[in-house]
């Protein structure tokens, strides 16, 4: 049996996790200020007039305030020097100062009047007719098509050169809680290795990662897929409820969320005895892995990252290109507030790698109609090289390096 796989009841697993957030320190006042004078500098240097941020992740990265985007228009205007203006119904006005962590400056409409008019009356005040408006690149069509009523479409541009800018390159308090995030989700890998055994159902599986994590600090998995046999080969899960066989293939992707943000791992191992064919495709995702960080120098581009996983796979005799057998998805994404945020390790992503950028390493090898293998670890880059938030699986024998 591989090591830490079975043999421990749920209660008991259960019982020896702790909470693991008490030294987590969330974002706080100066860091949002910081953040939105950034924004600003980065208008200044493009000629942008004004950012639209939408209700959502830009919303609250920029500003601390947490809502989600509906019908009704809840955003933010940055201009290139000056307070942050809250766009916002009326009625909710008591809410949102409630919920402020950033001073917002209101601008707030009723029911029957129109947010667009409102925004861009608003910055016509403040420039004239003329001027580059940039929408936060997670608006809706809906909403854009209403602003596109009372602005020239000429003038309106993706906000993604100032929003990904600014988030892609992570502080250090946002590292600190990644990487907490990370520990915490690492240990409850730990824990549901070793409730498993035949017979049990992926959905159980979920639920206990799911108490879990809670029981290590956070308010429960933020994503969750256990996958079983030949369903491993699928990478983001199947239509079914797989049941745990002797001998099965366990591949299990989940993550939590912490002050905002977010970790991600994933552990491919055998319950019982893996095949040769097993063992192999394991070995070929350890060295895909380690060719993807090994690739992530600091100045390379995110393009040249895949590109080494490509090199390698021509190496190991399998398809290149994202066909099967090999990898058939990009190397690695960013994340921070998203699950998956900018950059990406992708072919096509000319991005250079700096400090403060964040990835994961999952270049996931697949053996079609048989079973697959993701071992996702994160890194991110320091001034002197990438460094991993949690350390990768060291043998199929042992996934969790507790030898």
């Amino acid at each position: 049996m591989t090591i830490g796989v079975g043999n421990t009841r749920i209660e008991d697993a259960l019982n020896k996790l702790e909470d693991m957030t008490a030294h987590a320190t969330p974002i706080g006042l100066p860091e949002y200020e910081a953040r939105v004078a950034k924004a600003q500098r980065l208008m200044q240097e493009q000629g942008v007039s004004a950012v639209y941020l939408n209700a959502g992740t830009n919303l609250e990265y920029f500003t601390g305030l947490k809502w989600y985007a509906s019908e009704r228009l809840v955003g933010a205007i940055i201009l290139p020097e000056g307070p942050v203006k809250l766009i916002a119904p009326a009625f909710e006005e008591g809410s949102l100062t409630q919920a402020m962590v950033l001073p917002l400056e209101p601008l707030l409409w009723e029911e029957h009047e129109s947010p667009t008019e409102l925004m861009v009356g608003y910055l016509n005040e403040q420039f004239g007719s003329d001027y580059i408006l940039a929408i936060d690149e997670s608006t809706s069509y809906a909403m854009v098509s209403k602003i596109q009523l009372v602005k020239p479409a000429s003038q309106l541009i993706d906000a993604v050169s100032i929003t990904a800018q600014c988030r892609m390159h992570k502080s250090d308090t946002e590292l600190q809680l990644i990487q907490t995030a990370m520990n915490m989700t690492l240990e409850v890998h730990k824990a549901t290795a070793s409730i498993l055994h035949e017979g049990i159902k992926a959905s159980e599986v979920e639920a206990f990662i799911n108490e879990a994590h809670k029981r290590v600090g956070s308010s429960g998995s933020f994503f969750c897929i256990v996958l079983f046999g030949e369903a491993t080969a699928y990478p983001h899960g199947v239509s079914y409820d797989p049941v745990l066989e002797k001998n099965d293939w366990v591949l299990i992707d989940t993550g939590c969320k912490l002050h905002g943000y977010l970790s991600d791992i994933t552990r491919t191992y055998a319950f019982g005895e893996a095949t040769k064919s097993q063992r192999q495709f394991w070995e070929y995702e350890q060295q895909l892995q380690q060719a993807a960080f090994d690739a992530a120098k600091l100045g390379a581009t995110c393009a040249s990252v895949d590109d080494a996983v490509r090199a390698k796979l021509k190496e190991l005799k399998l398809e290149a290109d994202y066909r099967l057998p090999g990898v058939p998805h990009r190397t690695g994404h960013g994340i921070g507030m998203d699950i998956h945020e900018w950059p990406y390790l992708v072919g096509g992503d000319e991005t250079k790698l700096a400090p403060g950028m964040c990835f994961s390493n999952e270049p996931m090898v697949i053996n079609p109609g048989q079973f697959g293998v993701r071992l996702e670890d994160h890194f991110y880059m320091t001034e002197s090289g990438p460094k991993w938030f949690t350390e990768p699986s060291g043998s199929l024998d042992d996934p969790f390096n507790l030898t």
